[in-house]
């Protein structure tokens, strides 16, 4: 079961205002049986986490013009649907074979104090901890890979992260693959649910927050679904199942060289 709309009086389309939103959740049922699901880039971040990392191996010129060639082919081949979100993750993450889990969690660390900070909507900040302020259980939820995503975790007190994870040797170093199952689509779905049964959490009682086609899945499952910026194919199921959308402005916080490289890293690790 689902909302018909944030706010008295809301009706289809309605597009409410993020106050509204908050007032809302501090009316809502308190307790951690209640989840709070938020995806990550386009969500609580503007654009994507991983431009950062792009843009930063480019400029020490660690990203040689094969690999970035090679993304860019890649995720316009995701985008047309000739292959798998799975495959375009594995990918990306070949490109770093042989790199230390730990130098890149310092660098996920780093890029965040320095690249994402200024990133994180405000709003939606005010949205997590309100959620935090009703002991709801607040879970980030993403595609991402853990060096963009953890971060953005400890920053805004989120204590729960379902995202992918880079295959390591006994080492710590990256093989070049991605754990399996991937956290994408359906699969994230799968991941959330498992979760909510681990955590006696009522997903009916849930929000989700995501801006993603691919999130439709876990969108259907929640009771309170809180489509945000939402693409072409969920905002289209926004109207149909009359979801409260949230809205909020984008910050063109992207150089040119940011877009060039930026656009494949984002595609495989968005």
């Amino acid at each position: 079961m689902t909302e018909a709309g944030i706010g008295a009086g809301a009706g289809p389309g309605t597009e409410p205002a993020v106050p509204d939103a908050v007032a809302q959740i501090a009316a809502s049922p308190p307790g951690p049986h209640v989840g709070a699901f938020f995806d990550l880039d386009g969500t609580l971040v503007a654009g994507f986490t991983a431009t950062a990392h792009a843009g930063h191996r480019v400029r020490l010129r660690q990203a040689r013009i094969g690999e970035i060639l090679g993304v860019i082919e890649a995720a316009t081949r995701y985008r047309l649907g000739r292959i798998q979100f799975d495959r375009l993750l594995v990918r990306a993450a070949g490109y770093l074979r042989g790199e230390s889990i730990a130098t890149l969690d310092a660098l996920g660390d780093w890029l965040f104090t320095h690249r994402i900070t200024g990133r994180v909507y405000p709003l939606m900040r005010e949205i997590v901890h309100a959620h935090q302020r009703r002991g709801h259980t607040v879970v980030l939820s993403s595609s991402a890979l853990t060096i963009h995503a953890e971060p953005v975790a400890r920053y805004l007190d989120i204590p729960h992260v379902l995202c992918n994870h880079f295959e390591l040797d006994e080492h710590g170093l990256l093989t070049g693959g991605v754990r399996t199952p991937v956290v994408w689509g359906t699969q994230k779905a799968a991941a959330v649910q498992q979760f909510c049964a681990e955590q006696n959490i009522a997903l009916q009682d849930s929000y989700f927050y995501a801006d993603g086609d691919e999130d439709a899945a876990l969108m259907s499952l929640v009771g309170r679904p809180r489509p945000v910026n939402p693409r072409s194919g969920l905002a289209a199921m926004a109207a149909e199942q009359n979801w409260p959308v949230l809205r909020m402005a984008r910050p063109d916080q992207r150089s040119t060289v940011r877009r060039v490289a930026g656009f494949g890293w984002a595609a495989l690790w968005g």
